[in-house]
């Protein structure tokens, strides 16, 4: 009994230490964000601008220029990468924990491709407000992607349980035919099929304030959803019948976590396209290190997705200067290696 308290102690020390660095990280990766683009500015220059617009005072001519850039484009797009690595690693850490495996995100499962189709869908139709459309985007996406998850869920199901082989070998399968039916949807779409294209190798779909007023509070809403779910999650590890015991409604909980995690997964999507693993990648790293409980794991995974996806943009705007690479292609190739990894890791001890 000591040794387990004493060991709950030194992984609650090392979430404190862990949450700690990872604040002062992100905090360090907006500031090189906002400093960092295709064009370059004088130092002094943006702390000034930044000055003069956090006191409303009025910008001069000669860095007009400079205010528009920051203010209509980087610090937008920062903010929007900030919470879409905090919702995608949230969600993937209630995903692994909902089918109680380490595989589980919502990239493997096909949420994520049930999300983009929903999301081409909108983005193809001609809505008659523009406000309507940046509704309509995250909407669709969310039923989309709710409708794949439920899929997923049913067709992993063997024999009455979850099974993990079939809940990957579904999500596959799912993954594919909603990529297929969205790239035939884009070819056959009259907008620009470029644009499509780059927005789902996960590129920016729109970064400016009035977009990030609808999605900032949807993605909120799902991850304090999630975390609210933090402690039932727990209990979930033990297994269904396990968690009934203990008084858990297993069905309503799972109902709730499905709903909070696809709603997040579903607007960082509309917005972004799709980036895999890291929902993946962020959430089983922290587990290595501060273990298993929810309490710790959905909050330092909201800080590490920021992080983590906040570095791989500023990547992808700085490797190939002043063009610019999908963000989702930086964390491809950092996630693929590690998913093998993680897969051969599973292999050894039986998971799959």
């Amino acid at each position: 009994m000591r040794s387990f308290a004493a060991s709950n102690h030194d992984k609650g020390s090392r979430a404190r230490i862990l949450g700690f660095s990872l604040a002062v990280f992100l905090l360090s990766g907006f500031i090189i964000s906002v400093f960092i683009g295709s064009v370059s500015f004088q130092f002094g220059d943006i702390l000034r601008v930044i000055q003069l617009k956090l006191f409303g005072d009025e910008i001069p001519s000669n860095l007009a220029s400079l205010e528009k850039i920051l203010f209509s484009l980087r610090i937008p797009r920062t903010l929007l990468m900030t919470f879409i690595g905090a919702a995608l690693a949230c969600s993937g850490a209630s995903y692994q924990g909902l089918f109680r495996n380490p595989l589980a995100d919502p990239f493997l499962i096909g949420v994520s491709s049930g999300a983009s189709l929903g999301a081409v869908i909108s983005m193809s139709v001609h809505w008659t407000y523009f406000r309507i459309g940046l509704w309509m985007t995250p909407i669709l996406s969310f039923l989309f992607a709710l409708i794949t998850v439920f899929i997923v869920f049913y067709l992993g199901r063997i024999g009455g349980s979850l099974n993990t082989s079939g809940l990957i070998l579904s999500g596959v399968a799912v993954n594919a035919f909603a990529s297929a039916i969205t790239y035939s949807w884009i070819l056959i779409s009259s907008n620009e099929v470029r644009h499509s294209l780059s927005w789902m190798l996960g590129g920016i779909y729109q970064s400016g304030w009035e977009s990030l007023m609808i999605v900032i509070p949807i993605m909120v809403i799902g991850m304090a959803g999630q975390w609210s779910l933090a402690y039932p999650l727990n209990i979930l590890q033990f297994g269904d019948e396990q968690a009934s015991q203990l008084g858990v409604n297993v069905h309503q909980i799972r109902r709730r976590i499905i709903f909070f995690s696809t709603l997040t997964t579903a607007a960082a999507i509309s917005f972004s396209g799709i980036i895999g693993f890291v929902g993946l990648i962020v959430p089983h790293t922290i587990r290595l290190v501060c273990g298993s409980d929810y309490r710790r794991l959905i909050p330092l995974s909201i800080l590490g997705g920021a992080f983590f996806l906040l570095t791989a943009d500023v990547i992808s705007r700085w490797i190939i200067a002043p063009q610019e690479l999908p963000v989702g292609i930086i964390t491809a190739i950092t996630g693929a290696p590690f998913f093998l990894w993680l897969l051969q890791r599973s292999k050894h001890k039986d998971v799959l």
